[in-house]
C-alpha cells in the first residue's frame, strides 16, 4: 500500500482554504472558479504533472470485464477495476481500497479507509468485499445501508426494480446542463444544481424512496461530489480540474454522438492524458464535509433524512433526535454532517446490518483512528430504527433486484 507522506502538507492546504473562506472576495476573485463559484479550493492547489499523471496503458490498460468479474453502482470503482488498479474481478481487501483510490484519484486514507473498513465489516467479510454484489453483500446488495435512492445516474431500487441500472434521462439531464462541448464543464456549481434536480426527482417518482442519515446524507452526497472531485482533469492552467463531456463519458461508460448516447455497463474507462488530484489537495473527510455543507446552502433539505410515505410527493422528514441520542441540538450536530450520518451509520449497522457483538466492535475500531483524525467524535450514541421501519420503502434492505413500488412513475 503506498504511503502518505503528504498528509501534513494536505492538511496545511485545506486547512488555508477554510480559514480564507470568510474573507475572500469570492465575486472579484474566483468568479471563473473552475471548481463553481464558492467551492474550495479557494487557492489553486500545486500540479505536478509526472506525479498525478494516471496510466492508462500497459499493466493498467483497459480490459472490459468478463461474465464472472463484479461491476457494481460506483462507476470510479469499476474504473478503477478495469484498469487493475483493483482486482480485476471487482473483490478487493481494505488496504487494496485504499490504495487504488489514492492513485487513481487522490482520495485521502481517512475518507478512503472509513469508506472501505465500513463496508468491508457491514457488506463484506470483514476484511474485503465486492464493489458488485448479492443481496446483503458488496454495494449493490447493501441498499438501505450503504447504498442509497436519489443516485445521479443509477437506478432507485424501488422505482426500477434494479439499482445497477444507468437511466439515460437522468445522465441526459446532467450532461445537458453544459450544452457547448467546448466550454463544458461539469463542476460542483453543476453537481450542486443537478443534486437538487435529483432529489426532487426521487420524491416525485418513487414511492418508496428512502434518505436516511447515512446512505442519504453521507453516502449519496459523495455519489455526487466524487464526480467532480475525483473525475475531472487536473491541468497547469486549471489545477483545480475540468470534467469535460469526452471525460464525463469515459468514466460513466457513454459511447457514441449526441443524438444517440448508448450505455455499456460495466465499462468506464480513465481516458487518456487524464491527472488526478494533487497529494496536497487530496480528498479528504474535512473536504468531502465541506463540500456536503456547500451543497447545503441552496438545498438544505438534504440534511433532513425523511422519507416518501408509500406514494409520490409524499416526502416527510424526520427528527435526527429521533433517531440518534445526539446529546446536542440538532443544529449543531448538522454542522458537522459527515460526522453526524457516520454515527448513525456505525450506531445502527448491527440492527440493520446483521453484525454481532463481536463485529460491532470490530467497525467501530477500525474507523475511529479515520473519524478521530478528521475530528469527528469516536464516542457512538445509542441510535432508533423505529422512525426509519415506518417508512415503507425502507424495509426493502438489499438489492440489487427488488419489488417495483406500486404509483412508481419510470422514465
Amino acid at each position: 500500500m503506498k504511503t502518505f507522506a503528504s498528509s501534513a502538507a494536505a492538511a496545511a492546504f485545506l486547512a488555508s482554504n477554510v480559514a480564507a473562506f470568510p474573507t475572500i472576495n469570492l465575486d472579484a476573485k474566483r468568479a471563473l472558479a473552475p471548481q463553481g463559484v464558492g467551492a474550495l479550493p479557494l487557492v489553486p492547489p500545486p500540479f505536478d504533472a509526472s506525479r498525478q499523471y494516471v496510466s492508462n496503458t500497459g499493466a493498467h490498460a483497459f480490459s472490459a470485464p468478463s461474465s464472472s468479474d463484479e461491476r457494481g453502482e460506483c462507476p470510479g470503482l469499476n474504473a478503477l477495476a478495469n484498469h487493475n488498479y483493483l482486482p480485476h474481478n471487482g473483490q478487493a481487501t481494505i488496504p487494496q481500497f485504499i490504495s487504488a483510490t489514492y492513485e487513481g484519484f487522490g482520495m485521502a486514507q481517512d475518507l478512503a479507509g472509513f469508506l472501505a473498513v465500513y463496508g468491508a465489516v457491514v457488506d463484506g467479510d470483514g476484511t474485503s468485499w465486492s464493489i458488485g454484489g448479492v443481496p446483503h453483500t458488496g454495494i449493490l446488495g447493501s441498499h438501505n445501508d450503504y447504498e442509497a435512492d436519489s443516485s445521479p445516474l443509477k437506478s432507485d431500487l424501488n422505482q426500477y426494480g434494479s439499482n445497477g441500472r444507468l437511466i439515460m434521462s437522468q445522465f441526459q439531464t446532467l450532461y445537458n446542463m453544459q450544452p457547448d462541448a467546448a466550454t463544458a464543464n461539469y463542476n460542483l456549481e453543476v453537481m450542486r444544481a443537478f443534486r437538487g434536480k435529483r432529489f426532487t426527482e426521487s420524491i416525485d417518482k418513487n414511492p418508496y424512496f428512502v434518505y436516511a442519515p447515512f446512505t442519504g446524507i453521507e453516502v449519496s452526497q459523495a455519489a455526487f461530489t466524487f464526480i467532480y472531485r475525483f473525475m475531472s482533469n487536473k491541468s497547469a492552467e486549471n489545477p483545480e480540474g475540468v470534467l469535460n463531456k469526452h471525460t464525463l463519458k469515459s468514466f460513466m461508460s457513454i459511447s457514441g454522438p449526441e443524438d444517440n448516447l448508448v450505455w455499456t455497463q460495466g465499462h468506464e474507462a480513465f481516458p487518456d492524458n487524464w491527472y488526478k488530484r494533487n497529494d496536497a489537495d487530496q480528498y479528504s473527510i474535512p473536504y468531502f464535509q465541506t463540500d456536503i455543507l456547500y451543497f447545503a446552502e441552496t438545498i438544505p433539505e438534504i440534511l433532513v433524512p425523511g422519507c416518501n410515505q408509500g406514494k409520490v410527493n409524499s416526502f416527510k422528514t424526520i427528527s435526527s433526535t429521533s433517531l440518534l441520542n445526539l446529546g446536542s441540538t440538532v443544529e449543531s450536530a448538522l454542522k458537522s454532517p459527515f460526522c453526524f450520518a457516520a454515527q448513525f451509520g456505525i450506531a445502527s449497522a448491527r440492527a440493520l446490518g446483521g453484525l454481532t457483538a463481536s463485529q460491532e466492535s470490530a467497525l467501530k475500531k477500525g474507523v475511529s483512528p479515520y473519524l478521530s483524525s478528521a475530528g469527528c467524535s469516536t464516542s457512538f450514541p445509542t441510535a432508533s430504527l423505529t422512525q426509519l421501519k415506518n417508512c415503507p420503502g425502507f424495509s426493502f434492505y438489499g438489492g440489487p433486484s427488488g419489488p417495483v413500488a406500486p404509483g412508481a412513475i419510470q422514465s
